[in-house]
Order: C-alpha cells, then structure tokens, then sequence
C-alpha cells in the first residue's frame, strides 16, 4: 500500500489529485492558468470543494484557455454567477479575467518567468509532518509580489505558495510519502 501525505488520505478524489497532479512539474501556459486559477477559487473554501467543481469551471471557462477567458470573460459573468456548479464570487472571477487577460498577453513568458523565480529546478523541501510544512514562504512571499506588479489579483503569498506546490515548482510531498523523490521505493 502506497504511503501518501496527510492531508488527501481517506479521500479518493483528493488521493487521485495527489497521486497523478499534485507537485508534477507544469510549463504549459494553459496548465499552469488553471492552477492558478483553481487556488485563487480555493481562497476561504475547501480544496475538496475546489476539485469537485473543477469539471464545471473547465467547461464554463473554456478550458482555463486565457485567451478566450480574456476575450469572452466578461460577457459570460453574469451566466458564472448563477451556475451553482460554479463558486460564485464575483471577486474572485474579475479576478481570473483579470488574470487571462495578463496570461494571455504574456504567452510563453508568463511561464518561463515563474520557473526562472526559481531557478528553473523545483525546490525539493524534506518536511516529515504536515505541520512542518509552511503556508507561506520568503520564495511565496517574492514570486507573490512579482506577479501583483504585474497586474495579478487574489495572489497572494499563501495562494502562490499552494500555487507552486501544486504545479511542482516546490515539492511539499512529505518524506513518507511515495510522490517524494528520495522516498525508498
């Protein structure tokens, strides 16, 4: 039996997501907006929540493709607004049209950006408990202002924290786990 991190044990949408998509490296300009996307969604709610309504955002926001997002966001709000499959909050998506509307602009830099915050290899962490592991970084902290100079709301420094978690920028997987990459096979 596989040994994973605390917080999606016990729960098969959440173990899927850890298993297959959580900390595997993301590039794609596309890919990378969604997550972004989805944690700026996650704020004040449960990942849970956000996972079990992903499918729903996918077709409502043209598969998280930033340049359609940034072209048709604002026709189709009011629609978002009163689809309970969606998280209404009007706030948070001006926000993600706000943030297509740069992504899209940006194309391919937007990503090597990101990587290039880092050094362009993930920062591999070693934490052995979930507690040990911080919602905030010095690194979530500089990535988070870089990108709300560049015009990105909802960003802050713990929603860029999760952020770079889940696209692999910084691997979280605990020690025990199997996803960790110095875990005994």
């Amino acid at each position: 039996m596989e040994t994973r991190c605390d917080w999606c044990v016990g729960d098969r949408l959440l173990e899927q997501y850890h298993d297959t998509e959580w900390g595997v490296p993301k590039f794609d300009m596309r890919e990378l907006f969604e997550c972004l996307t989805l944690e700026l969604m996650q704020t004040g709610l449960s990942w849970r929540t956000v996972l079990g309504k992903r499918e729903a955002m996918r077709e409502s926001f043209f598969d998280f493709d930033p340049v359609l997002l940034a072209n048709q966001g604002h026709r189709c709000l009011p629609t978002w607004l009163q689809d309970a499959r969606l998280i209404r909050h009007s706030g948070k998506l001006l926000a993600m049209i706000n943030n297509a509307q740069i992504v899209a602009r940006r194309g391919p830099a937007f990503s090597d950006d990101l990587w290039r915050a880092i050094g362009g290899t993930p920062v591999v962490n070693r934490y052995a408990s979930i507690d040990e592991v911080p919602t905030q970084t010095e690194l979530s902290r500089q990535v988070s202002l870089q990108l709300r100079k560049q015009g990105f709301r909802f960003i802050g420094p713990v929603t860029t924290q999760s952020f770079m978690q889940a696209v692999g920028m910084v691997n979280d997987h605990l020690l025990h786990c199997f996803r960790h990459p110095e875990h005994p096979l």
